[in-house]
């Protein structure tokens, strides 16, 4: 077989097997968002964890049925799951691992505002190629492989493939930007980089909703300059990057992954629809 071909094959199998992950992904993240929505709106048991951040039951029981499920779809690829860290401390990664958020935007949750995700990510050689970030209050799914798409999606459902669509950045609009800034976090080195950027306007979300907004062209920026963990963003990332997108860290660096030296935070990023901007 010529090189080239088989070099084009092997390609076309690394694309397909990226996009059926992030499918994948998104069965896991319908059957613990079940989970999740058996307890929302009941009386949540919450308590602080040592850095003062919230977590109910629903983190708890859904990180648990996401563990279960990636043991059986990944054998042998370690779990970085943020319950399981705050329980046991990091465990020690290879040039492959998932990141694992069972429940990102607690507070979104708590406040029953809908705007709350379950969220896997897979990372290789510190990128994220594969992701699935799914809103099971609002039965959405984004998934991120080879390319990004998104779906309705019902807790406890699969996803119906006819109904998947692509989404894509859009070019940066000619008459300023749309930001997206976190409803929950929005910090004095945040609020300075608007100032500077001047967007045409400014939305608020919670979670990793900000990211999809950005991979489906919905808006073009998202400044984080207060610090996050990697299993915070990295499904998000994924959607963002196979959607055209890209995210920095605050010197204009691709945002890479397994950060071992600073535990898995990210001390600030830029999410961006396109090319990053100077500002």
């Amino acid at each position: 077989m010529p090189v080239q071909v088989q070099a084009e094959r092997q390609e076309a199998a690394l694309m397909s097997e990226l996009n059926d992950l992030a499918l994948r992904f998104a069965r896991l993240c319908s059957a613990a968002g079940l989970v999740v929505m058996d307890i929302y709106g009941s009386g949540t048991f919450v308590r602080a964890k040592a850095d003062s951040s919230p977590v109910t039951e629903a983190d708890k029981r859904a990180e648990a049925v996401l563990l279960a499920g990636l043991a059986e779809l990944l054998p042998g690829v370690t779990v970085v799951a943020e319950e399981a860290v705050s329980a046991h401390g990091l465990p020690e990664v290879g040039a492959e691992f998932v990141l694992v958020d069972p429940l990102d935007g607690t507070k979104e949750f708590l406040s029953h505002n809908g705007e709350f995700t379950v969220n896997i990510g897979l990372v290789r050689d510190g990128v994220p190629v594969a992701g699935c970030v799914f809103a099971p209050a609002r039965e959405a799914v984004f998934l991120g492989g080879t390319s990004a798409r998104t779906a309705p999606l019902r807790p406890g459902k699969r996803v119906d493939p006819s109904q998947l669509r692509e989404v894509r950045t859009r070019p940066y609009p000619a008459d300023g930007l749309v930001a997206v800034t976190s409803r929950s976090h929005l910090d004095p080195t945040t609020k300075a980089f608007l100032e500077r950027l001047r967007p045409r306007s400014t939305t608020d979300a919670g979670s990793s909703l900000k990211l999809c907004l950005i991979a489906q062209g919905s808006a073009d920026v998202y400044p984080r300059f207060a610090p996050t963990m990697e299993w915070d963003i990295a499904a998000g990332d994924a959607v963002v990057r196979a959607a055209g997108g890209t995210v920095v860290d605050a010197g204009g660096v691709t945002l890479r992954y397994g950060k071992t030296q600073t535990g898995f935070r990210n001390t600030s990023f830029i999410a961006w629809g396109g090319r990053p901007l100077d500002v």
